[in-house]
C-alpha cells in the first residue's frame, strides 16, 4: 500500500489501526465502480462536457417539440 508504513508507525502520537481485509476490498470495489461510472459517462457525454458538441446536437427527440411542429 502507499507509504509502506507498518503497524508500529505512529504519527505525532497517533497510532492508527490497520484496516480489516473487508474494508480494503470494499474500498477497492467502490473505487473501481466509481472509475467505471466516470468512464461510462465520459463515453456518453464526454464531447458535450469538453465543449466539442452542443447539448442539442444529435438529439432527435420523439417527434413532440415545444412548438408543436414535430420533425423538421
Amino acid at each position: 500500500m502507499a507509504g509502506g508504513h507498518g503497524p508500529g508507525t505512529s504519527y505525532a502520537g497517533f497510532h492508527p489501526h490497520p484496516p480489516s481485509r473487508f474494508h480494503v476490498y470494499l474500498a477497492k470495489a467502490l473505487g473501481a465502480s466509481m472509475w467505471f461510472f466516470i468512464f461510462y459517462r465520459a463515453r456518453q457525454d464526454g464531447a458535450r462536457v469538453l465543449g466539442w458538441r452542443h447539448a442539442w446536437e444529435g438529439h432527435h427527440g420523439d417527434g413532440h417539440d415545444e412548438h408543436g411542429g414535430g420533425h423538421h
